[in-house]
């Protein structure tokens, strides 16, 4: 099969390959990047353990190609942080909050719920419900995930000088 190539910038580093047309984005971000806090579950879309943002929106990695991120500005789960070592007020929330569960589906979460709050920073319950409901976790905890969405948004919010 002819090889395209693909530029794009993940996590703040500029990549450069040659790769196939039908190689996901998932796949291209964990097997050419080896960035495998990108998990691949029901490679369907409807599980979100894949999500990334790609120019700053929430995006399922596995329906999207790696050639169609050309030019993109690809963030995962470990670009979020502006350090290493730092989390970020979500993933500190998570971690508080025992939203962590066995972990696989946590890195879509934290991506998701860190786009959501940048787009709703006060969000009521209902509005945490239906941000998360694109998110499956398979262990069913979704209580401590509340939490966590809850937690990071008064962390954020106060952060920012406003009220929670």
């Amino acid at each position: 099969m002819n090889e395209i190539p693909v530029t794009m910038t993940v996590n703040g580093e500029d990549r450069a390959a040659t790769i196939e047309p039908r190689l996901t984005l998932a796949d291209y971000l964990r097997s050419e990047c080896g960035l495998t806090g990108t998990h691949l579950a029901c490679e369907h879309g409807a599980c979100g353990a894949c999500t990334v943002l790609v120019d700053g929106a929430a995006q399922r990695s596995c329906l999207v190609f790696a050639v169609q991120a050309q030019g993109a500005e690809i963030t995962t789960v470990e670009g979020l942080a502006e350090a290493p070592g730092e989390p970020t007020a979500v993933q500190r929330a998570f971690e508080d909050c025992y939203g962590l569960q066995c972990g696989f589906c946590t890195p879509g979460f934290v991506v998701s719920v860190t786009a959501f709050l940048r787009d709703n920073p006060e969000p009521d319950d209902r509005e945490i419900r239906e941000a998360l409901s694109g998110n499956l976790c398979r262990c069913t905890g979704y209580g401590g995930i509340y939490a966590a969405v809850r937690q990071a948004a008064a962390e954020l919010a106060e952060a920012q000088g406003g009220a929670s």
